[in-house]
């Protein structure tokens, strides 16, 4: 296939990609830049899975992390957590409902527990999904079920709310909403996935809806998408970015990527073969000029060249890598000063490397654990949160694998998915209704 052969525009924009983790304008979630004591979305402040911590211990061969607490009560579920004014954030099914819980910071202990559901959501692998994202004082969600809630961070009251029926919500297979909400300067967005409503944008505070997109099927191979992409949301979330002077907003849906132009919701351009039938996942990265994507089920990953010429915009392929060479099932990718980061293979995590100028593979090893594995940047490091349990410290070195150590938290249950956060050299880890904290400082700053 012709859009699947490396392409000479590689070459002709190397340098543009050597930064690429940090080229384009990040979406601003109420606080102008991530603190340390914030973690307000979904991979953080710019959704692109970098902690601002620094100074961590990196020697976890003899000396570990250590667990400072542990915590419950906030339901089953495989979301990750966010952190704001001293609160965490998480969803979960607890009881006959789905519930958005604020724990304190300090020692996890539930503050306030809201319902954002009447009942519990009926779909494979029970559990909620959605990091809740923080904002100027409120938090929003996306409850399985298919929803978006907004409530008051301080109280857990409810704001407003509308559920995706009224936009002919609907998934690509069976395993329930699970994106988590992108608050963009004093507007939220979500993808309910409808035949005309690919992806929604509201007014943060009142809810009241500002566009909704339609991704109209295409099929040249050019600036359309094929009539795949009528199936539905995916399991992926929103970023945001100036690409290619044009803000917009990238979103892998049912069986494809996509652009959409921030101020009007117009379909900008689409690449169909970067998705699958069953379930599209990773989260996106976004460059200046480039989005690198990626999938598993069989997939592999792409670089795509955006460019505008007078009115339109189009996305070319700089690249394809094949399943073989790299697939990123779920646990999400990071990129740093032009390299990719992440867990390789369907449900099997393996570290990899890969440079993004050209895709080619740095080095590719086994890992120390099993299944997928959720992947964040942090001080030069890369923590590796694996399905069994299993938590690594993999220096982030595009000329060598190197493990700095690993270790098993004290609560393990079912397939440990949710994405680890580090915030102001402390892990949290989430595992169904319980959550711990663990030190990152080195020993002697304990």
């Amino acid at each position: 296939m012709i859009d699947r052969i490396f392409s000479l525009l590689v070459i002709a924009c190397g340098l543009a990609l050597a930064d690429f983790a940090t080229a384009a304008p990040r979406p601003q979630t109420g606080d102008a830049v991530q603190q340390e004591d914030s973690w307000p979305t979904w991979r953080g402040s710019d959704r692109d899975g970098h902690s601002p911590s620094t100074g961590i211990n990196t020697d976890w061969e003899t000396n570990p992390p250590k667990l400072l607490w542990q915590a419950g009560g906030l339901g089953e579920g495989y979301g990750s957590v966010s952190i704001a004014q001293g609160m965490i954030f998480s969803t979960g099914n607890k009881q006959n409902q789905q519930v958005l819980t604020a724990s304190a910071l300090s020692d996890g202990k539930v503050l306030w527990q809201t319902p954002i559901t009447d009942s519990l959501p009926g779909h494979d692998y029970a559990g909620a999904r959605c990091t809740p994202t923080f904002s100027d004082g409120k938090v929003y969600a996306v409850p399985s079920s298919g929803g978006i809630v907004c409530l008051d961070a301080t109280s857990g009251k409810k704001l407003w709310e509308h559920n995706f029926s009224k936009w002919g919500g609907r998934m690509m297979s069976v395993w329930g909403f699970s994106e988590s909400p992108l608050v963009d300067e004093g507007f939220v967005l979500f993808t309910p996935g409808g035949p005309n409503a690919a992806i929604v944008k509201l007014d943060k505070d009142t809810g009241k809806e500002i566009w909704r997109s339609s991704i109209p099927a295409g099929g040249d191979g050019t600036n359309k998408v094929g009539k795949r992409l009528q199936k539905g949301a995916a399991y992926s979330s929103i970023v945001v970015g100036q690409i290619s002077g044009v803000k917009q907003y990238v979103q892998l849906v049912a069986e494809g990527v996509v652009g959409i132009r921030a101020n009007d919701g117009k379909l900008m351009w689409g690449y169909e073969d970067v998705s699958n039938d069953v379930a599209a996942i990773p989260t996106p990265l976004i460059g200046e000029d480039f989005v690198f994507a990626s999938s598993g089920y069989g997939t592999g990953s792409c670089l795509l060249k955006i460019s505008k010429n007078q009115n339109e915009t189009k996305a070319s392929v700089a690249y394809f890598l094949e399943a073989n060479q790299f697939e990123n099932h779920h646990g999400g990718m990071v990129a740093q000063d032009g390299y990719v980061y992440a867990g390789h293979g369907h449900g099997k995590g393996f570290p990899i490397c890969i440079r993004i100028s050209d895709g080619q593979v740095m080095w590719k090893e086994r890992g120390p654990g099993t299944g997928s594995a959720a992947v964040v940047w942090v001080d030069n490091h890369l923590i590796f949160r694996y399905q069994n349990g299993t938590v690594a410290l993999i220096q982030a070195n595009p000329n060598s694998y190197r493990l700095k150590g690993q270790f098993r938290p004290v609560l393990q249950e079912r397939e440990s998915w949710a994405h680890p956060v580090v915030v102001n050299r402390r892990l949290y880890l989430r595992e169904q209704d319980g959550i711990m904290c663990y030190d990152l400082a080195p020993a002697s700053q304990e």
